[in-house]
């Protein structure tokens, strides 16, 4: 049986029952059904989640749910940020991300590690964005400027 921390993927279920429950979910008000006949509306917050829940699940991706306090271990949150453990704990040393320590252990907050994870992807896409421009007023954008001694084939 899955935890919330095991990734869930398609089994039994296929795509197209992934599709009818976002849809589903996202066309209506839906609600749940206890096996006593009670029921009882899916607030927006859980339906919103759903949906996307079913659209990854459609699209054959594996889904886990984690709460934000969630505390990851310096090995995880380096997998996540695509950078090494001793990388990631020199960041944490620096103070370029907030930690804790569990006895001897480093622990980052998963909410912690995706506000960093978002600041700097937008500070990576704005950077690109300002080269492609400087490009584009120089005139240079679409040319290929070859390096001294190499030949143009």
């Amino acid at each position: 049986m899955p935890t919330l921390t095991t990734p869930a993927s398609k089994g039994a279920a296929d795509a197209n029952q992934f599709r009818a429950l976002r849809r589903l979910v996202q066309s209506s008000s839906a609600k749940l059904v206890g096996k006593g006949g009670e029921s009882v509306a899916i607030p927006a917050s859980v339906r919103t989640l759903l949906v996307e829940i079913a659209r990854n699940m459609e699209a054959g991706k594996a889904v886990s749910v984690v709460a934000e306090q969630h505390e990851l271990t310096t090995q995880r949150a380096a997998n996540i940020l695509g950078v090494s453990r001793p990388f990631l704990v020199r960041m944490l040393e620096e103070g370029k991300l907030a930690f804790h320590m569990v006895g001897s252990h480093r622990r980052v907050y998963l909410s912690d590690l995706l506000e960093y994870k978002t600041g700097r992807d937008r500070a990576r896409h704005e950077a690109v964005r300002r080269l492609a421009c400087e490009d584009v007023e120089a005139g240079t954008y679409d040319k290929v400027i070859l390096p001294k001694g190499a030949q143009d084939e």
